[in-house]
């Protein structure tokens, strides 16, 4: 995790090169490095990619729908935080946004800003908390996927065997272990192959 005033890697992303590198000059007097410049026509994803930066900075009149798209394909390949800073927007706007990923959503006039840290800061924060929650939620969903395919599992072993559900639970738990997988997805092996056998005629 990223402390508070820790040194970042910036990606700048503007198609106005004066405000750009008003921008640059900001965030160098503040001691982050300005690891690659961008207009927002760039290819994002691969810009990301290549530089690696810890955060990515985009500054632009009005948000349009290709440049949201562009962050939204960016977030989905090499998650990381986002800054969008527009003097013009609204409602709808900012909801596409947030939906493509953007941590921090600013609408001003960028001269006005007097220090860009506290704004890195809590895009990393935000940034932060997204992550964990879309952890978590893959792992509710990856709970809830076991326990459906536990049941089936179970259940065809109870078929194909004659077992009470307790043995066929104990036999599935066992047969896991011993190929050292988590029992759903040793589960869904056993599935996956049964299929396969119905199909052959077994």
């Amino acid at each position: 995790m990223l402390s508070e005033h820790t040194k970042l890697r910036v990606m700048l992303v503007d198609d106005d090169q004066e405000r750009l590198a008003l921008l640059e000059r900001a965030l160098v007097t503040e001691g982050h490095q300005v690891v690659a410049r961008f207009n927002t026509h760039a290819d994002l994803t691969m810009a990301v990619a290549v530089h690696k930066p810890e955060v990515v900075f985009i500054d632009v009149d009005a948000p349009g729908r290709d440049i949201l798209q562009s962050l939204g394909e960016m977030y989905r390949e090499h998650p990381r935080p986002i800054v969008l800073w527009a003097e013009q927007s609204d409602a709808q706007t900012t909801r596409r946004a947030l939906d493509a990923g953007v941590s921090a959503y600013v609408v001003d006039d960028l001269q006005s800003r007097r220090n860009f840290s506290a704004l890195l800061d809590l895009a990393i924060a935000r940034f932060e908390m997204q992550q964990a929650l879309h952890q978590e939620l893959d792992r509710a969903k990856t709970r809830l996927a076991d326990l459906r395919d536990i049941e089936k599992a179970k259940g065809l072993l109870m078929k194909r065997r004659s077992l009470d559900e307790a043995s066929a639970y104990n036999l599935l738990r066992r047969m896991a272990m011993d190929r050292k997988q988590r029992i759903g997805d040793f589960s869904r092996t056993l599935l996956s192959a049964a299929d396969v056998w119905t199909e052959l005629g077994g």
